[in-house]
């Protein structure tokens, strides 16, 4: 009976390291995939940063072209308001004359579409 207890034992034990074994491998396991999601991961940040500055030296490049043609129209737009002004300044008082001339010269008039019935 005793070697029958001492072989279950051994087996027992077997079954121990067995297990352990078992459980060792799956960390291993895990671990290598985390490591291989991260590895992953740098991966995908590195390609998207690549891609990324790519795209900004791009539209740099096309920006540069219409920074110019935005300055260009920023000089002519600052160009047609001071001309505004100065016409403004210039027409001020012909133009305050003549309204105040149109207010208070009322000539009294009958309406063209004014019908008398009797």
């Amino acid at each position: 009976m005793a070697s029958q207890s001492q072989g279950i034992q051994q087996l027992l034990q077997a079954e121990k390291r067995a297990a352990e074994k078992v459980a060792d491998a799956r960390k291993r396991k895990a671990r290598r995939l985390k490591q291989a999601k991260e590895e992953a991961q740098m991966e995908v940040e590195q390609y998207r940063r690549e891609r990324e500055q790519e795209f900004q030296s791009k539209q740099q490049a096309a920006m540069g072209s219409q920074g110019n043609l935005s300055a260009e129209v920023e000089q002519g737009t600052r160009r047609q308001v001071q001309g505004m002004q100065s016409s403004q300044q210039r027409n001020r008082e012909r133009v305050l004359a003549q309204l105040l001339g149109m207010v208070f010269e009322v000539r009294p008039q009958v309406h063209p579409n004014y019908r008398i019935t009797a």
